[in-house]
């Protein structure tokens, strides 16, 4: 079973809408994502991400960010693994790396956008009240 995530409030309203309409909390996911003008469209891979690279300890690392804070590594002993967060996916580079150190990074300022040209941190293009 896939599994989504909702902030707190979106899940009482989810909960709230399936206890009066007495079905599961998916049934009223269903139902809303069926009414919707998205609804009749078949979905798709997102395959729209930017890509974005570290250098880590002498290792680049190549990946795959999704608005809003999504990161999918794409290359390296990490490949294909998927993070809620920049930051989630910059600890795990690290920890991989450099074990013996402590992994906390913040990974808006880790990750940068790999667009051939000069440095620009993914901090640039981080959406507004996204938390990490």
């Amino acid at each position: 079973m896939a599994t989504i995530e909702v902030d707190d409030s979106t899940k009482r309203f989810v909960a709230f809408a399936a206890r009066m309409a007495h079905v599961t909390e998916g049934e009223i996911v269903r139902r809303l994502v069926a009414d919707s003008p998205l609804g009749s469209e078949e979905p798709t891979r997102a395959t729209d991400g930017v890509p974005i690279y570290a250098d880590y300890e002498g290792h680049r690392t190549r990946g795959l960010y999704f608005a809003p804070a999504r990161v999918e590594i794409t290359d390296g002993p990490l490949k294909g693994e998927s993070f809620k967060t920049p930051t989630g996916a910059a600890r795990a580079v690290v920890r991989h790396l450099n074990p013996s150190v402590n992994d906390n990074r913040n990974g808006w300022s880790f990750w940068q956008l790999d667009n051939g040209g000069p440095r620009v941190w993914l901090q640039s293009i981080r959406p507004t009240n996204t938390a990490d």
